[in-house]
This record gives C-alpha cells, structure tokens and sequence, in this order.
C-alpha cells in the first residue's frame, strides 16, 4: 500500500473522528481512485454516506466491501447499523446472523454472545414465530454456537449489568426458560395455523362436515410439530420443577390425543396409528400409577377398559378418581353407582373428598340418572346408566342408551385403534333384553338379529338364552322356549334371580302346551323357594298367578282353585294387574250366579294397573259401547293402544308406524270408529287391517275416513276392497257412490245410487244423496252451456226429493235445501226444452209447499195456485217464487244448530236478492231488498265469522246503504283476506260509487290471489274504460273471455268494444277480427237468452260477417224480449231500444232482399220516432228509417215512394255529413231510376251539388262517375274525379281505401274497349299502394283478359305468399281459371283451385262461373 493511500485512509478516519464526514467520503473515494479494490475505503465511504444520509450510496459501499472480503467484519458491523437505522429487520437479522458467525470463527465468545444476544431480541420484536423459535434454538445444546457460548462465565444474578452477555450466560446455564418460550410461541402459532386453516378450508365447495375439516388440518399440523419433543426436553430437563413436568406432561398427553384422533384408520396410517396408542397407553399407564390428578388421563384409562361388566372394572380406580376429582360430573356418577350396588366408597369408609356421608334415603339411581345427562360422551357413564334403566324394566330409556353406547364405543374404536369388545358385547345385551321386553312383540325380529350375534359368540350367554326364549314365548313356541329356560337353568342351579326365573317360566311354557299337571307341580316347587325371599311380592305374585291359571286350565272342577290362587296372588301383591283380570273373568263367566258388576270392577282395576290387559280392556270397551258412552270407548282404545307401544312402539321414528303389527286390533278398529280427526282415524284401520286383511267392516270404515279427509282416490281402492269381500253390503256402495260425487263422477254415483235403491228401494239417505248428485251434475252442465241437460238434471232432483218425501217424513230440512237449489237454478234458465216435465213437476211440489210455507213471506210471494208458462221469462219467474218457498219452508222447520240455521236463513236472504232484481214493480222490489237483508243478518247472527254471509250482505245493500255494504266487504275480508271474489265484488263496489283508485287496488289484489279468476279482469276493463283507455278495456275484457271459468258478463262487454273498435276503424273489412265477438256472443245468448241488448248486438254482428239470416233472427228475438218488457212496464228508454232494433231489422231485411219485410219493420221504427225533434240521435235514427225504407221502395220500383222517403231522408240529415252523403246517392239513383231526361239531370245536379258541398263524399262521387261511364260523357267522368285523383297519394289513399276510384277507371276504359289503358291504371294503383290486394285482383283479372296468364300467375303468386283466409276466399276463382288457361297437365289443379273458391264463399256468383268454366274445359274432373 502506497503512503498516499495511507494517507488518505488517515485523514478519512480522522475526518470520521471528528463527525466531518464529507471529507472523510471525499478522502474515502480518492483512494479508491488510486486502488479500487481496496475494502478499508469502502467501508470509511459506507459510514461517511451512512451518516450523510446517503443510504444508497452507503448500502453500495458496504456491499461492494463485503464482496471484496466477506470474512472482515467491518463491513458487516457496518451495513448491520446501517440496516437497523433503517429499519429493515429482515435484513438486518442476516447480517446479524452473519456477524455471529465470523466471531464464532474467531472464537470471540462476547462478541458472538452480543451479537447473537442483539439478533434474537431484534427476532423477538421485528420477526415471525418461526423465526423467533430458530433464534431461541441457538441458546440450546444443540446449537453450533453452544460450545463457544458454554465458555462464558457463570451469571451473576446479583448483577446482571456487569457484563454485556447476561442472557447468554443465563440461557448457558439454564435453558429451560428459553424451552418454555420456544413452547409458547409454537403453541400460540400452530393454534393460529389450526384457525386460519380452517376457516378457508370450510367455505370450499364440496368441503368435508367440519369436525373432519379439524381433523385433516389437526393431522398436517400436528404430524410434523417440534412440540412434542420439547415437551420431552422440559420433561427431562434437570431444573423443571415438578409443576412444570406435571403440566408439560399433560399438554403431551392431549397433544398425542389430538394427534392418534385426527389419524385416519386406513393402511397409510395403521402402523403410525398403532404406535402412537401404544405411547399415549403408557404415558396414560404411568400417570394413573402416580396417581397424578390429571382427569384426561384417569378418563383415557377408564373409558378404554375393555371390561364384559362394570363390576369387572376396577373399582379401586373408581374410588381415586372419586378422591382426586371432587368436582367432576363423572365423580358423581361413580359414587351414586357404588351406593346403588351397597360398595364401599373406599376402603376405609370414610368420606373421601371432605364432603359429608351419603343420607340413608338417598335415591342413587335417581342421582345417576341425573348426572348421566351431563355426561353425553362418556362410555362408562352409558354402561351405568344403562344397568340402572334396565334394573328398573326402563327398557325405552335401556334401549336408547344401549344405541348410544354402542354408537360411542364404535367412535372410540375409530380415535383409538383399539377395540372394545367385552363393552360392545355389553351394550348389545342390553340391548336385545330392551327389544325384547319394549312393548313385545313389536321389536323381537330386530332383537333376534342382535341376539343370534350375542349367541353365536357366547352360546351361554344367560340373558341371550332368556331374551331368545322369551321371543320363542309370544311366538307361541312353548316347547322350544322351554328347552332355552332349562338350560339357563343348568347354567344357573342356585341362582335366586335368573335361575330361578328360568325355572318359572320353563314352567309356565309346560302350562302353555297343554301339560297344565307338571307346570302346577314345579311352579309349587318353585313358590316354596320364593315364599322365603324378601322383597320379591311381583315375583310371588306372578307365580301364585300362573299357579292358579294352571288350575283353571285344568276344566271347570279346578276353577275355585285357581280362584283361591288369584286371591293369593293379589295378596302378595295388589299392583298385580292379570290376577284382577282373571278374577274379572271367574266372576263374568264362572261364578253363580254371575257377578258382572264385580267383574267390571276388576276389569277396571287391571286396566288401570296396566293397560297391556288386552282382554280386561276389551271388556270394558264392549261394556261401554252397549251403553253408547263413546267417550269412555276412546279412552279405553287410546289407552290400549298407548300400552302396546302406540303408534310408533315406544320409538320416535316416524317410519315405526309402517313397520310394527298391533297386539291389539280391536282397539285400533274402536279408535277409527270414534276418532274425529280422520288422518288419525285412517291411521288407526290401518293397522287394524295389518292383523286381519280380509276384514270387510275395516276396509268400509277406512274408504269412509278416506274419503271425509279428501283422499278420494284411496278411499275408492278401500271401498272397493270392502265390495269384493262382501258383494251384497249395500253400504260400501252408498259409501263409493258419495266418494264418486264428490269427485265429480256425478254419472257415475247416479248410476251406482240408483243401483242401490233398485234394491233397497226405502233408504232415505241414499234418496237425498241421489237428489243431492243430480242437482250437482245440473250445475256442473249449467256452467258448461248445456241448458237441456241441465234443465233435466235439476228435474231429476227435485223428482227424487218428492220421492224421499213421500217416502219417509225423516230429512225434510235436507230435502228442501236440496230441491230449493234445484229449483233456484233452475229459475236462472232462461228457455225451457221440456215446458210439460217442469209443469208437471211444479204440479207435484205446489202442495207440498202449501202445506210447509210459513206466513214471513205472504205479503210478498203468494202461495202457489197455477203456473203461468205464458213465456220463458214468466215461467223461469214462477220457479224463482218456488224456490224462495222452498227456502222458507227449510226455515221454518228449525235447525240443529246455529251453522244450520245461518244456512238457511243465508240462502233466503240469496233468492229473495235475486228475487228483487228481476221483479219490476217497485214496492215489491223494496220489500223484498229488505227481506233479503233481513235474512242475511240473521245468517250472520248465527254465524258472525263467515265471510261469505257477509260478502253477500254487501252485495244485496250495494246501491242502497253503501256504508253497511262497504263495512260488510272489510268485515269479510277481515275473516278471509285471500279471497280474491270478495276483493273483487269491494271492487266493484268501488267503481260503481266512482273510486276509480280504490276499485283498482281492489280488483289488482284480487289477480294476485287468483289470476284465473274472470270478474276481477272484467272490473279492470270497466275501470279502464272508465278512464278512457280503451284499447287497455278491450284487452282486459278479451282476456277474461278465455279463461278457465268464464263470466257471461265478460262476454258483453269484450263483444260490444269489439265491435264499437271496429266500426270506428275506417275502412275496415276483415271478417276475422270480428269473428270472437260472433262467438263469445252466441255462448252468452245461450245462456242468458232474455238479455235483449246481447241479441241486438248479436245480430249487427251478425250483419258484419255476413251471417244476415241469423243477424235478422237475433234481432227479432231482442224485439220480442222489449216487446214484452215494454208492455210491463212502459218505460220510455224500452221504447226507444225497441224502435232501434226495428231499425236495424229493417236494415237486415233490406240486406236480405225482403223488402216487404224491411218495409214493415221501418213502418213500426217510423211510427214511433217523432219527425218535429231537435234531438240528433233521433234524427239520425228517423233518416236511417227513411233511408232504408226509400231503398226498400226503390228495389219495389215503387220510384215515387223512394223518392218522397229520399227527399225527407236528405232533409232529416241536414246536420249528418255521413247520412246525408247516403240519402244523396240513394236519391240521385230514384231520380235516375225515373228514366226522364228531367231526373237525370236533377241527380246529376244533386250529385254535383253534393260534391261541392262535401269534396269527401265518395259515394257522390262514384254515383256521378257511374252515370257519366253510363252515358260515356267522358266530361262527366273528368268532373266527378278530378279532384280526387288530383291528390296526392296518402290523401287519395285516406279519402278512397277501398279503391272504389281505381275500379270505375278501370271500367270506364274497358267500356271504351281500351283494355290497355285499363291496365296500366291497375298497375299504377299498385305502385302507389303495393300492399292493397285487391288492385292486384284487378291486374291478374285484367291480363287474364288479355291473354298473358303468364302475368296473372306471377301477380297472383305475390298474393299467395301473404295469403290469409279471406284473401284466399277472392282469389281461389281467379287463381283456378290461371292455371286453367296454363300448361297442359294443370287442369286438375284449376279443379281443385275452383271446388276450394265454391267452398269458400258459396255465395260468390263469380266462384260458380269458374267452376263451370274448368269443368267444361275438364269434362274428366267432372266426373271424378
């Protein structure tokens, strides 16, 4: 190194000393001008620029530094500090770290202890928890710097500032503390770890159930932790306190658990699995060998004792874990068990855990009992718990935890890979002997599969042998039960329990097979051993009993024998429930003279001691059905069936009720007849049938509760079962013709009534419900338009009523309901097919009301003398009175009950409502509006919640107290808010009072609940036609028509905007727009045929298809209906719509070419409409009169009449642009007509006349333009159209739709024989209107004419390819003669073209021509 370079490194240390540390950089960087390599001058550059601020240039320097010699530890010293002012940890540990290591090289022990000392602290505070636990581990032995390190002096706590290496010199000395930490941080990091994991792992799609969610992240974690090898360092470590390894050793003992639970048992991991139980086993082993009060181990080693009872289990263990856990739950448990079977609760008797000795009464079963229910995880406590329930014939509660244990001992299995055979084999036996003895023998083919398990491994097993035998017992397998109780009986010779129960029931099986002698004989044997025991009365008593059950079986000479033995058994015990059942039974049927009075009080002793005594309980049910006391019946059923196990034999499954056969059938059968609600009812036939399927009555009763819980189907299947097993029952018939009705197979159920009363000609109840179903097969006809029909099976029922009634004087009152109805609807026909069958009907029933009819109603409906059947209408009326008699005399004959009498009173209130709208005289109409709501009130007195009965009071005081009437329809809506006809009569309501907003709400609420529902989208329509909106009215009213159940009301209303729709569209011709006005008014006609307005409409509808025939007769049937009207009444307005339906029929007439007939009905509408009136309308009505009759006479050539009703035509329609432009015409054609050149030139003046006045009258101007082709003044012809073919397009368009202008062009050139001319007009009307057919009509006619088929084929194939049904009405003639005049080959097509225009429109004269053109030209077609 040169001396400049000295130098200068000189002066940059100095420069440092002295803080001037830009002339230390400067210095710094002139050496490395001279040497570029050299380190020193880095790193005096590095410190320079540290201190400058210059960090980047620092870090650089520093870097370049290292890279020259990483082993120096300037630099490194250096670029630590710089990092640490800084703040960047990361790097600063590294170099920490990197520092250590070169003082470790250099075996500088406080340098590396310093540094080492700075880099864990900066760890602690700056570094994750692994980094952390990687820093502490360089203080352990096993560190590389621990030799160096050891060599620190030992510390001096006493002061710890005496050196800098205090906690290396601590950590030297004792590194437990650095051990603890190390713990802590990886305890604290994996529970984060197990946290975090799972939280992302359970919001994956498909993600396992959370518990195996802990249990595979639990796996990853704890298979690779460092913890469990600390623990065993803190463990062995020379200074931890025995504290610390008591609680180290038991945070090992849980994490091995956690570990061997999380471990999956599949072959991976087996042998892992096994290694670690065995671990845990010992360290479990040792700790309960020191006693060491860690209850997790104590609970290991107790619940993983694989002991065949628990008095095998060692109790010495019980009583420790009573002395160390003074608090736990299974503590308790523990020590009520060792009370319960009188153990010592330790060894010297003392109180173990300072609490004060047990009472002397203390119930222990009751105590383990309780303390069980917080120990739901616990094996042990199940296997407690289950000897205790069993112990107390518990066998419900013994057999859910038996499940449980079992459930339990196999999730041990799982965790622990261990198995528990002895406590599984433990939890199987007590829970065959709970099947076996829970409500037997419902549960004995399950407990067989249990016990064939238990006995295949231990053929002796004694309570496998005795809950075999005893399932062999009620299978009636004597003999083989018996051979099963002797060898319990062998196994056990001196047992007192048992043994000597073995014995007793091998006994008893002799007794059952028929060997009473012997079965007496050692049940004898038997009591002399049970008579010295104590505390076993239910056992002597069952002995004593069974002893006198041998006798009785003996015969008749025994019987007070074994009476004496049942008065023995009751007295070893009174509780003993068969003795009283036998003894009922001697004095029933054996003692003299019979006692029954006694006996049913032993009946009802036994049954009250124990509901499983079948035969006591029956008798007693039998007993109290003689009396009718069917209360007491269901009693004793339910309380049978709750004895046997119920529905569900004593299990919460809801599958159990399929599953198990009932001991008791005959409870079942009484439950179904008695029980009211009928899902139970059904329930209970059932399984009454599961024992007896051939049980004829059963079936019948269950078809019956079938079909009242509205499961008609099933009850049909039921009901026809019953049929098949008993063909001659005419009640299952009855039964199956109701159900057929109800489903609206009303036919069917006639023809099945009526098979029935073939046979069995005097039952009333199947008279009524033959009546009932015809009157419901003529509703159902009613609503589907079939008048007839229905008019005969509203006959039909009112028929079978006064059969019934002449019959029997038994259900009048559901008689006349029944022929009210009938007669109700039948009043709402308003034709009548069979006049003579209703006549002689009403003949029939007249005195019968007479007699009945009370005197409420006499001031108003006289009594019936003779039927008027002057017209439909009066006789419809008539019955309208017999109904409301009918109704009144249901009335007066009382009812039952409120219900009932609100029923009546309710359809009254209907009939005389709708009595009030058809009657005309006013007081009567008054004062039957007042019945009526008489009538309805008094319903609704009866009954106040019926939100129908209020509907129909707001209904009928509609108009008259509207406050009552909307008060009405809240209160219904109140008891029934999702009634969409009661929202929609409040609807109405609304709109008729002119709440356009509340009437919409109301009918809008109505859609919702039922969209199908016609009269809530008819009140929309009337709401928006209200409005104005009328393409939103037409919309509403077309689509109510097609719903499902349509409202006549609708029908109207869509036809009559329809068609005003129509007409106000100008131009329009189309028949198929109009068509569903035709068709909805026909069916509306049908049913309401007294509706004038309908058949009027009906008939100018019928004028615009072209059905003019129908159109006249619909309109004379109007006429006739206000004909009769009017002669009623007289009122003003009938007058004025009869003189308007003349009108129109003498239209029709005239359109039909009868004009005489047009004449006469024009002569009545003249006669009536006054000629002095200023009143528009009527003047338009008098000029259409004048009109049609002038052309009436024009057709006569009565030419002087025609013009007279001309002339007075023009004058009525002064001020009726559109008439006037008519009369005009009609005149000008008269004047024309005359044949004068006078009156030629007077229509063409008022032709003339009429165009200046009316530029826009087209008629005018084709009249004259007619007249001048006629005449060939071509001057004539330029005057009448000049103006019109002088406007543009759109407005010639507009003026003439219909082309009418185009066609006189077009002959007035073929007039003039100028065929060309005539054609290039055609092809200019289509070029200004492309889309007008019919001047495309025109040019295939015209070419046609021609000779160029070839071009009326092309034009006639632009129409076909937009063809709809009425074009191809008018172009199938032309089209046929097209293809007539074509190739050879295409005259079969031409015929086929021209039979399809004659179908089409047979009326077309044109059509005919054609085809006999094709035909002459085609004599084969002809002939095909």
């Amino acid at each position: 190194m040169s001396a400049f370079v000295k130098t200068k490194l000189k002066n940059a240390r100095e420069a440092i000393g002295k803080k001037n540390y830009e002339v230390a950089r400067d210095a710094a960087r002139g050496v490395l001008e001279y040497e570029p390599e050299n380190y020193h001058a880095y790193v005096f550059i590095g410190l320079a620029c540290l201190e400058l601020g210059e960090i980047e240039n620092s870090e650089q320097a520093y870097r370049k530094a290292i890279e020259l010699n990483s082993e120096q530890v300037l630099a490194w010293q250096g670029i630590t500090k710089l990092y640490e002012r800084t703040e960047k940890w990361g790097p600063y540990g590294d170099a920490l770290q990197h520092v250590t290591k070169l003082f470790l090289k250099a075996h500088d022990a406080v340098k590396c202890a310093e540094a080492l000392q700075r880099f864990v602290e900066i760890r602690r505070s700056h570094g994750t928890s692994s980094q952390l636990c990687d820093a502490l581990h360089l203080w352990l032995p096993t560190s590389e710097y621990y030799p160096l390190l050891s060599t620190l002096p030992p510390p001096d706590a006493t002061n710890p500032n005496a050196t800098t290496t205090f906690t290396a010199q601590s950590a030297m000395q004792n590194s437990l503390p650095v051990l603890e930490e190390i713990v802590a941080v990886l305890e604290t990091d994996e529970q984060a770890t197990l946290k975090s994991e799972f939280d992302k792992r359970r919001t994956r799609l498909g993600a396992a159930g959370p518990e195996q969610i802990r249990k595979d992240v639990g796996r990853e974690v704890w298979s690779s932790s460092k913890l469990p090898s600390l623990y065993n360092e803190i463990m062995n470590h020379q200074y931890a306190p025995d504290e610390l390894r008591r609680s180290t050793e038991s945070k090992l003992l849980r994490y091995k658990q956690q570990l061997l639970y999380a471990l999956p048992i599949t072959n991976e991991f087996a042998v892992q699995k096994a290694d670690l139980a065995a671990e845990l086993q010992d360290l479990v082993n040792g700790m309960i060998l020191l006693d060491i009060p860690d209850e997790l181990a104590w609970l290991i080693y107790i619940e993983g004792t694989d002991a065949p009872t628990i008095e095998e289990y060692d109790l010495a263990v019980f009583r420790k874990y009573i002395k160390l856990f003074p608090n736990a739950p299974l503590r308790d448990m523990f020590y009520a068990y060792l009370g319960y079977s009188d153990l010592p609760i330790s060894e010297d008797e003392e109180s173990v855990d300072g609490r004060e000795p047990p009472a002397a009464d203390e119930d222990y079963a009751e105590s383990i009992l309780a303390v069980f229910q917080k120990l739901p995880n616990s094996i042990v406590a199940h296997r407690i718990a289950a000897v205790v329930y069993e112990h107390d014939s518990d066998f419900e509660n013994a057999l859910k935890v038996a499940e449980s244990g079992l459930e339990l001992s196999q999730r041990h299995e799982r965790n622990t890979s261990t198995k528990l055979h002895s406590v599984k084999k433990a939890f199987n036996v007590t829970l065959a002997t709970s099947l076996v003895h829970l409500f037997p023998p419902k549960h004995h083919p399950r407990a067989l599969r249990v016990l064939d398990e238990i006995l295949t491994e231990d053929p002796d097993n004694v309570p496998g042998l005795m809950g075999r035998a005893y399932t062999l017992q009620y299978a009636n397998k004597w003999s083989e039960a018996k051979l099963l109780f002797d060898r319990v009986a062998e196994l056990l010779p001196d047992d007192l329990y048992d043994g000597i129960r073995a014995q007793e029931e091998s006994a008893w099986c002799s007794a059952q097979s028929h060997d009473p002698d012997s079965a007496a004989k050692s049940l004898k044997s038997i009591l002399n051993g049970l008579e010295s025991l104590e505390s076993r009365e239910t056992d002597q008593a069952r002995c004593w009993w069974r002893l006198g059950q041998c006798y009785w079986k003996v015969g008749e000479s025994s019987r007070e024998e074994a009476y004496r033995h049942f008065i023995t058994a009751l007295k070893r015990s009174a509780t003993f429930a068969p003795a009283f059942t036998s003894l009922g039974i001697y004095y029933v049927e054996f003692a003299s003279p019979p006692d029954p009075k006694r006996a049913n009080k032993c009946f009802q002793r036994a049954f009250e001691l124990d509901p499983r005594e079948g035969d006591a309980a029956r008798r007693l049910a039998e007993g109290f059905a003689e009396e009718r006391e069917w209360d007491l019946v269901e009693v004793v059923a339910q309380r049978t069936i709750d004895g046997e196990g119920g529905m569900n034999a004593g299990l919460e499954s809801a599958a159990a009720t399929a599953r198990y056969l009932p001991i008791n059938a005959w409870a079942w059968k009484a439950l179904g007849v008695v029980e009211m609600h009928y899902p139970a009812a059904i329930q209970a036939f059932q399984i009454a049938l599961r024992t007896d399927t051939e049980d004829q009555l059963s079936w019948l009763r269950l078809g019956e509760a079938y079909s009242k819980a509205g499961r008609f189907e099933a009850a049909i299947k039921a009901l026809r079962r019953a049929q098949e097993l008993n063909p001659k029952d005419w009640i299952a018939s009855y039964f199956l013709g109701d159900v057929e009705r109800q489903t609206g197979q009303f036919q069917t159920a006639i023809d099945i009534f009526t098979a029935v009363l073939s046979k069995h000609s005097q039952e009333t109840k199947v008279m009524l419900s033959l009546a009932q179903t015809h009157f419901d097969l003529g509703r159902s006809e009613f609503v589907s338009f079939f008048t007839a029909r229905a008019e005969s099976s509203f006959l039909a029922s009112i028929k079978t009523v006064l059969r019934l009634m002449d019959t029997s004087s038994g259900y009048r009152r559901l008689a006349w309901k029944v022929a009210a109805d009938a007669l109700y609807h039948l009043s709402q026909l308003s034709t009548f097919h069979d006049t003579t069958d209703v006549m002689t009907t009403m003949d029939q029933l007249s005195p019968m009301l007479s007699k009945q009819t009370g005197d409420r109603l006499k001031d108003l409906i006289p009594l019936p003398d003779q039927i008027d059947q002057t017209s439909d209408f009066v006789l419809s009326s008539s019955l309208l009175d017999f109904a409301i008699l009918a109704y009144d005399c249901k009335v007066s004959l009382g009812a039952l009950d409120d219900r009932s009498s609100g029923s009546g009173s309710y359809d009254l209130g209907v009939a005389l409502s709708a009595y009030a709208r058809r009657v005309t005289e006013e007081n009567k109409r008054d004062l039957a509006q007042q019945h009526s709501a008489t009538y309805l009130k008094e319903a609704l007195g009866f009954d106040p919640i019926n939100d129908t009965y209020w509907s129909t009071l707001g209904t009928a005081l509609f108009a008259s107290q509207p406050k009552i009437a909307q008060h009405a329809y809240i209160k219904a809506l109140e008891i029934d808010s999702r009634n969409a006809a009661t929202w929609t009569d409040l609807g109405l309501f609304y709109l008729f009072h002119g709440d356009l907003q509340l009437a919409t709400e109301a009918f809008y609420k109505a859609q919702i609940l039922d969209p199908d529902y016609a009269l809530a989208w008819v009140g929309r329509g009337l709401v928006a036609a209200s409005e104005g909106h009328d393409a939103e009215s037409k919309a509403f009213f077309e689509h109510s028509t097609g719903l499902p159940i349509p409202i006549p009301d609708a029908d109207v209303a869509f036809a009559t905007r329809l068609f005003a729709h129509l007409r106000s569209i100008r131009g329009h011709t189309s028949l198929d727009a109009i068509h569903p006005a035709f068709f909805v008014l026909d069916r509306y006609c049908k049913q309401r045929s007294q509706d004038a307005y309908a058949w009027h409409l009906f008939g100018l509808i019928c004028e615009s298809v072209g059905h003019v025939e129908l159109g006249i007769a619909a309109i004379e049937r109007a006429i006739a209906i206000l004909e009769a009207a009017y002669e009623e009444s007289e009122n003003p307005i009938i007058e004025r719509r009869f003189t308007i339906a003349h009108v129109n029929a003498g239209r029709l007439r005239l359109s039909a070419e009868d004009f005489e007939g047009a004449l006469s009905s024009l002569q009545v509408a003249l006669g009536l409409l006054p000629e002095d009136t200023t009143d528009q309308d009527t003047l338009s009505f008098l000029s259409q009169a004048q009109l049609c009759s002038g052309l009436a006479h024009f057709k006569l050539d009565q030419l002087e009449e025609a013009l007279q009703f001309s002339e007075s035509a023009m004058e009525s329609s002064a001020n009726d642009v559109v008439l006037r432009s008519h009369a005009v015409v009609v005149l000008a054609q008269t004047l024309w007509a005359i044949g004068t050149d006078e009156g030629k030139e007077s229509a063409k003046s008022q032709l003339l006349q009429s165009i200046e006045t009316d530029p826009e009258n087209l008629l005018a101007i084709n009249a004259l333009a007619g007249m001048g082709i006629l005449t060939d003044d071509d001057s004539l012809v330029d005057a009448a159209l000049a103006e019109i073919l002088s406007l543009s397009i759109p407005e010639r368009q507009e003026r003439d739709p219909e082309g009418d202008v185009t066609y006189l062009l077009i002959q007035h050139h073929l007039s003039q024989g100028d065929i060309a001319q005539a054609i290039s007009v055609a092809q200019k009307a289509i070029v200004a209107h492309p889309s007008h057919p019919k001047h495309k009509q025109q040019l295939a006619a015209l070419a046609l004419q021609s000779g160029k088929a070839d071009v009326a084929q092309a034009v006639l194939s632009s129409l076909s390819a937009e063809e709809d049904l009425t074009q191809s009405r008018e172009v199938a003639a032309l089209q046929a003669l097209v293809e007539l005049q074509g190739p050879q080959g295409r005259q079969q097509v031409a015929m086929r073209l021209a039979r399809r225009a004659v179908m089409l429109a047979p009326w077309k004269e044109f059509d005919w021509r054609a085809l006999a053109c094709v035909r002459t030209q085609n004599p084969a077609g002809h002939t095909e």
